[in-house]
């Protein structure tokens, strides 16, 4: 049977990011999709010119109608925009939650803000804690934290360190931002030896491969990988796509 998989996302117009990119990364992957969409974006690959944040309650419906429709195996939470938005989410997700990755999608690629500092903090306090894995990038993981960004693998392993002390399972770092031949990211679990996931960086630009990655490790959960073994395929997956024209 095949996998079945929850995205609750914005929408971008451009199709680089958000739904549109998710379902990409879980068609090539053989993995069914339900959607909840939070927000509608008009967005090119140069900005963001206008944000439509969905209701909460519509929110909420569209979560309530995905479960009636399908049993999930995984979710996906990608952008919220606001508080309330948060907190609906936080609300709709039953106590047997099947296993839950949440992006934190604080900002589009040009700059302009997608989750309100009010949200941000209901983020920490409503939704980390439901989360089996945290996938903030370099930039996110210190604006989360109100601290500078991290420079050394110790400052990566403090910060992954005080995000997991908020509440998740497990913490991915992604390393995307940083410097250097390899594109490390680390992946922080509870009662577990830190582990570094490791790829050649490619000189590439392309939106949406935090949105790529946090589906296909949600992917990977969906069709019974454990949370090591997932990461290691969704960053293959992503290398692969940094590689491709599409």
């Amino acid at each position: 049977m095949t996998a079945v998989l929850l995205i609750i996302a914005g929408s971008d117009s451009s199709g680089g990011a958000g739904l549109v990119r998710d379902v990409r990364t879980l068609t090539r992957l053989g993995t069914r999709a339900l959607c909840a969409v939070t927000a509608v974006t008009v967005q090119s690959d140069a900005q963001v010119s206008a944000v439509h944040v969905v209701p909460a309650e519509l929110v909420r419906a569209q979560i309530a109608a995905a479960f009636a429709t399908a049993s999930p195996q995984a979710i996906k939470i990608g952008m919220l925009a606001t508080r309330v938005t948060v907190l609906a989410v936080a609300a709709s997700l039953p106590p047997n939650a099947p296993p839950a990755v949440l992006d934190p999608v604080l900002a589009s690629s040009s700059g302009g803000e997608l989750l309100d500092s009010a949200g941000r903090e209901a983020l920490c306090s409503a939704l980390l804690p439901r989360a089996t894995l945290f996938t903030p990038n370099i930039p996110e993981a210190a604006a989360i934290l109100g601290t500078a960004v991290a420079r050394s693998p110790e400052d990566l392993l403090r910060q992954a360190g005080a995000l997991l002390a908020l509440g998740p399972a497990a913490v991915l770092l992604k390393g995307g931002h940083g410097t250097g031949s390899e594109a490390t990211d680390l992946l922080l679990m509870r009662e577990a030896a830190p582990r570094w996931l490791r790829a050649p960086r490619i000189r590439a630009e392309r939106r949406g491969t935090g949105c790529a990655l946090s589906s296909a490790i949600a992917a990977g959960l969906a069709v019974g990988l454990d949370l090591p073994d997932a990461c290691e395929r969704a960053k293959q997956h992503v290398t692969e796509l940094l590689q491709q024209d599409d």
